[in-house]
């Protein structure tokens, strides 16, 4: 039973691939809907970003893509535990190389944050499962009991690596430095798959857990705020991903049919439309070098149809009417109001305004225009007189995911219902819910286009949740590099004393004697007469 009512039954599955292992069987496969609708769009998208990534010539980051696309596929269709984590784990080590390869000194820290939160998650996750198996003897990757006592720790655990797989709040810093500085288009596997994974965990093992409900309102709240002051394109897209995770974990909360259906579709047209959002600002950041607000703008007459297909993205995320995101989100947005939490339905409704005025207003207005017949100079001379400065494949690339965001949008009945797990009679098109949307959308434009100049790019840096650890971490680590390491300089060169004196004392007594202080070397002599005579004692009373 969830929090809110009974949690629906998966439909039966087929298993394939199993694999003996110690007392119990691992199965690679397991072939039901729920897996079955993230294995097709993980494809589809995976194909999308190979293609907008065939002029990259560094062979490696293709294998390093394939196999985080292969891992995270074969995550997804996992049976039991044990295979999850060893595939999450594998993704995880495929998209540290991804975010190494552009080469710099922050895409280089980047990586490493993001494989040391990783790594943690994937303790967490096998330390609660090897709980779990040990109690009650089960390895399935299935719905987990929850409780508020120590003998649901197996769960606390398994939990929290989820949720920073996820990259819920208060553990997503990881998120936007990853995709801030990865490479032009090797950023685009991390951001479709990483934090989908974790959400997939949840919705097997967890749904209908009230925690799960209140933890992705607050991250769909809280990601808007961080977002705010954002100067770099990319970060601020990394932002808002982790918003739209909150609705996906949100409705894994509420655990009820429409919930549950709400996350799934979210997921779906979420990894669809985030993908194009990133491929947009990457076509900036690899004509022009920086996706940073300061540094473009007057690019739409050198890039227009990237910007209008980025637009596409931009639309789906905030929601708007006849694209993908708006079918989506309001699943999830009605599935809180069915359960009569007003609070939760209001602050998820309230987000999509946040995301409408940052991801289809800030961001492509700082990018492409600014009030700017033609970019800053350093910009312009990269640039060619032609309308599209953008490869041919990047285009094609942008275009698939475009056109499922309005495909699903116009007509999500087929085939994107008949893809989630049960049967679906949500009716997204209500006239109460298109006025209501695009009433708020309207005036989110409209302030926005009058206060237009407030929403230029500043050259800020977002203080996030890590500034907590990071603030006593860096202390620690200037206490070791200065007062530890000098008492410790202090005692090596104090031992080394005493070392000396003693051997000096043993074989040259005198000249020890003369050596040191006065009133210390005759101290030491009789000292060690003393222990000369009482060591003698002692030998012949042996």
């Amino acid at each position: 039973m969830g929090f809110f009512g009974s949690i629906p039954a998966y439909p039966d599955a087929l298993h394939k691939w199993r694999i003996p292992f110690l007392h119990y069987t691992l199965e690679l496969g397991r072939i039901d809907k729920m897996s079955m609708v993230f294995a097709y769009v993980y494809v589809v998208i995976g194909i999308a970003m190979l293609i907008f990534a065939l002029r990259e010539k560094n062979d490696w980051e293709h294998v390093s893509a394939l196999i985080h696309i292969g891992s995270s596929v074969s995550a997804i269709f996992a049976r039991d535990l044990f295979t999850y984590i060893f595939f999450v784990e594998v993704a995880t080590w495929s998209a540290v190389f991804l975010i190494w390869f552009r080469g710099t000194k922050t895409s280089k820290a980047s990586g490493f944050r993001y494989f040391f939160w990783h790594v943690l998650a994937g303790g967490f996750l096998l330390a609660g499962s090897i709980i779990h198996v040990q109690t009650t003897g089960s390895i399935d990757l299935n719905l987990m009991p929850w409780g508020w006592d120590w003998t649901y720790i197996a769960y606390y655990f398994m939990m929290i690596g989820f949720l920073i797989d996820a990259g819920s709040f208060p553990v997503h810093s990881w998120l936007p430095d990853a995709y801030s500085t990865g490479g032009v288009t090797s950023v685009l596997y991390v951001t479709a798959f990483s934090t989908k994974t974790g959400i997939y965990g949840l919705i097997r093992c967890f749904p209908g857990v009230e925690l799960l409900m209140w933890l992705g309102v607050i991250t769909a709240v809280v990601a808007l705020f961080l977002a705010v002051l954002e100067n770099d394109a990319r970060r601020l897209c990394g932002y808002h991903i982790i918003s739209q995770d909150g609705y996906m974990i949100c409705g894994v909360g509420i655990g009820t049919y429409l919930g549950i259906l709400g996350s799934v579709s979210h997921i779906i047209c979420h990894i669809i439309y985030s993908c194009l959002l990133l491929m947009g600002a990457s076509t900036v950041l690899s004509v022009t070098g920086t996706c940073k607000f300061t540094n473009t703008g007057g690019l739409y007459k050198y890039m227009r149809i990237s910007f209008w297909l980025y637009l596409i993205g931009g639309f789906s995320i905030s929601g708007v009417p006849l694209f993908n995101g708006f079918v989506s989100k309001s699943m999830t947005i009605e599935a809180a109001e069915l359960i009569h939490q007003p609070i939760a339905y209001l602050l998820l409704e309230g987000a999509t305004v946040g995301t409408f005025l940052h991801t289809a207003i800030k961001l492509p207005y700082n990018l492409w225009f600014q009030g700017r017949e033609e970019p800053p100079a350093d910009i312009k001379v990269k640039l060619k007189e032609r309308r599209e400065n953008t490869p041919i494949n990047m285009l094609i690339g942008m275009s698939i995911p475009a056109f499922l965001c309005v495909f699903m949008g116009v007509y999500p009945y087929y085939p994107f219902y008949e893809m989630l797990p049960y049967p679906v009679e949500f009716v997204p098109y209500t006239i109460t819910r298109v006025f209501s949307i695009v009433q708020m959308f309207v005036f989110t434009f409209l302030s926005a286009w009058f206060l237009r100049t407030l929403i230029r790019g500043t050259p800020t840096f977002t203080l996030d949740s890590d500034w907590l650890g990071r603030v006593p971490g860096n202390a620690i680590i200037s206490f070791c590099k200065e007062p530890l390491l000098a008492f410790g300089s202090f005692l090596d060169k104090s031992m080394l004393r005493v070392a000396y004196f003693v051997i000096t004392s043993f074989r040259r007594p005198i000249i020890a004697m003369r050596m040191t202080p006065t009133g210390i070397g005759p101290g030491v002599t009789i000292i060690l007469i003393i222990f000369t005579l009482l060591a003698a004692f002692l030998m012949n009373g042996i």
